[in-house]
């Protein structure tokens, strides 16, 4: 047996109906290498690791989920990282896809961690807390379109798949679920650079209730700040708008 550790976030999911639905939905994109973040009680990991000729790894922060699964599941013994996702290094030097039940308070940071290695992750699919989910799902025009949103939608298709209820999972979380999928964009987007990119959105949405004007004015000559699109709020351009407009930037 293990125990639930809320420090680290700790909701196992139990309900065979949705594991089966995560599974499934794995199943539709094609790969050779495959993460699973934050393993936990093992509910998806019986079934990744039945999948035929692939290179399977799950990372685990709690040293007592890492010896109750090495224990249940002997073959998870070399395949197991006991370490936090937000500190390793890229699991494989080949393409992998992520899955997982991710920690909900790290959240936002895995999804930043995995934006480190776009290059090499061509699928991620998770279950986050709902908000989060929707945020990174969200379209421009949305009270919760942000700075995730547009980061992640900058190199990822991204489609909500699914509610998850509080009670599919042990102990039930106080906050609602949703499971997403993301998969890389084939045409890359065209910037001026991938630093004056992130620098224009961050800066945009941390005022995010005043013009872009206002806002984004130390970035732009002041001529360019006469373009009508600059009397709008952040929230209303969408990730190609912010990407054209880093090669107006000063």
């Amino acid at each position: 047996m293990y125990t639930h550790k809320k420090s680290l976030g700790q909701h196992f999911l139990k309900d065979e109906i949705v594991i089966q639905k995560i599974i499934d939905v794995l199943k539709e994109e094609p790969f050779k290498n495959l993460l699973e973040v934050g393993p936990g009680g093992g509910a998806l990991t019986k079934y990744l690791m039945g999948f035929a000729n692939i290179d399977f790894k799950a990372v685990e922060l709690d040293e007592e989920k890492v010896v109750y699964l090495s224990k249940k599941y002997p073959l998870l013994k070399t395949k197991i990282i006991h370490q936090s996702f937000l500190d390793m290094d890229k699991p494989f030097d080949e393409p992998f896809t992520v899955i997982g039940n991710f920690p909900y308070n790290i959240s936002t940071q895995i999804l930043f961690k995995v934006l480190e290695w776009k290059d090499d992750v061509p699928c991620i699919i998770g279950m986050f807390q709902k908000e989060v989910a929707q945020r990174a799902a969200s379209k421009e025009g949305s009270k919760v379109y942000g700075v995730l949103s547009v980061l992640m939608q900058a190199y990822y298709e991204i489609e909500y798949l699914f509610d998850v209820s509080n009670d599919c999972f042990d102990p039930p979380p106080k906050v609602q679920s949703g499971v997403i999928r993301m998969k890389r964009k084939t045409t890359q987007l065209e910037y001026k650079s991938e630093r004056a990119f992130w620098v224009l959105v961050k800066t945009a949405f941390n005022q995010r209730r005043k013009t872009m004007r206002n806002a984004v004015k130390s970035l732009f000559p002041a001529d360019v700040l006469q373009d009508e699109l600059f009397l709008k709020r952040a929230e209303a351009l969408s990730v190609a708008d912010f990407a054209a407009l880093t090669f107006r930037m000063q």
